[in-house]
């Protein structure tokens, strides 16, 4: 048998459910969007925009997404002076921190072309 929540709040005392009424509204608070945190920060999206190197409209862009990158995520909140950690949750253990999502993708595949070039460069050496 399922018991609702309006059910559960419902049978405890009245004090109890303001405090968890207003801590609710705290944590929903605590909930911002990109937008929201750019302007926490007191940026504009053209300076934002300075600082990724980007067109003021796509800062724009990715505080309308709802679907983004990781790396693009990352890469925001840096900007805006944060860092971006990921967290997993489950109900049986404790919250899990994932490493190595969006972790300077950019950097990454910068590092693969310079080793591929340094090896081509290598090769062309010897046969010469």
């Amino acid at each position: 048998m399922t018991i609702s929540l309006e059910a559960i709040l419902q049978s405890l005392p009245e004090e109890r459910r303001r405090r968890i009424e207003k801590r609710a509204a705290e944590l929903i608070a605590e909930e911002l969007n990109l937008r929201e945190l750019r302007r926490l920060r007191r940026l504009t999206q053209a300076k934002l925009s300075k600082k990724l190197k980007i067109g003021q409209e796509g800062v724009s862009r990715i505080e309308k997404r709802t679907d983004l990158y990781l790396s693009t995520l990352r890469t925001y909140v840096e900007g805006v002076g944060g860092k971006l950690s990921l967290i997993v949750e489950f109900p049986d253990r404790a919250p899990v921190v994932l490493a190595g999502f969006g972790e300077n993708e950019g950097e990454t595949k910068a590092k693969k072309r310079a080793r591929i070039s340094a090896k081509s460069r290598a090769g062309t050496r010897r046969a010469a």
